[in-house]
């Protein structure tokens, strides 16, 4: 993966570039004018070609002799990189613009709950076998976060994605551990939305607290179980925001657990994510 400071001229060419590439301003195999995107973005021609050499390293963008530098096609964008995947995720909220509701309705969340429905029920198996006491106690470290969560979406999604990771760390694969980097910025970016302002999704600490309970009890089948009706909980809220509804406890009184499983949570703990 290319790394780049995100700040600063150079962080904000790259940020550009990859946004109008991602959403179509600039087309698959269009060349690029580089003396006019020099004058366009107030660069030196120095920057803009670093700039260009962290798209070209994300399969994006390439140079070739009498050709120039041109955008590669869609096939060898390197789409599950976590810069392209983040940039996915702003590009697709500004072209649907503002209104949660639309960027709620993004295909590209859709694969996400797609992805996370196929990784992490498997993964949550190979914890509920494999789990150390490291990795329960990351996972309660996360939980308590969520529960404590206090100031809306930022303490939220960070005490989402840290539960999320030690679960996938959990496993001890290695790959699936990897698969982090696909779901973080794709989480982040729902959570984003879920918990944002004038949105009152389910409590999500009781679905996460069966999870864990499933792990550190070592039984896969609940734990597998539990993880599918978080899964389920996150889908739901999701859709009453593409909708236009307001979220909260879904019809039944299930927040992400069994139907035997107590509600519970205090206003604090309503600020997690699934």
């Amino acid at each position: 993966m290319a790394g780049y400071a995100r700040r600063g001229v150079h962080g904000q060419t790259v940020e550009t570039l990859a946004h109008r590439v991602l959403g179509g301003e600039i087309a698959e195999g269009a060349t690029l004018d580089l003396a006019a995107l020099q004058a366009e973005l107030g660069v030196s021609l120095t920057a803009l070609r670093e700039s260009l050499k962290v798209l070209a390293a994300k399969g994006m963008v390439d140079a070739r002799q009498k050709r120039g530098t041109f955008v590669r096609p869609r096939a060898d964008w390197h789409l599950l990189d976590a810069d392209v995947l983040r940039w996915r995720f702003e590009t697709a909220g500004r072209q649907q613009g503002e209104g949660a509701a639309a960027r709620a309705a993004s295909p590209l969340l859709r694969d996400l709950d797609e992805v996370r429905g196929i990784v992490e029920p498997a993964a949550v198996r190979l914890a509920a076998v494999r789990r150390t006491d490291a990795d329960l106690a990351a996972l309660e470290a996360a939980l308590t976060a969520m529960a404590g969560a206090r100031d809306g979406a930022a303490e939220a999604v960070a005490a989402d994605l840290a539960f999320h990771r030690a679960l996938l760390a959990a496993s001890h694969n290695e790959l699936l551990e990897r698969m982090d980097q696909v779901l973080a910025s794709g989480l982040a970016a729902r959570d984003r939305l879920v918990h944002g302002p004038g949105h009152h999704p389910s409590d999500p600490v009781p679905g996460h607290r069966a999870v864990l309970a499933a792990i550190r009890a070592q039984d896969p089948d609940a734990a597998e179980a539990a993880m599918h009706r978080l899964l389920a909980q996150a889908a739901r809220d999701l859709a009453e925001l593409s909708a236009g509804e307001p979220g909260g406890e879904p019809a039944g009184g299930s927040t992400g657990g069994s139907a035997a499983e107590p509600a519970g949570g205090s206003a604090a703990e309503r600020a997690g994510g699934a």
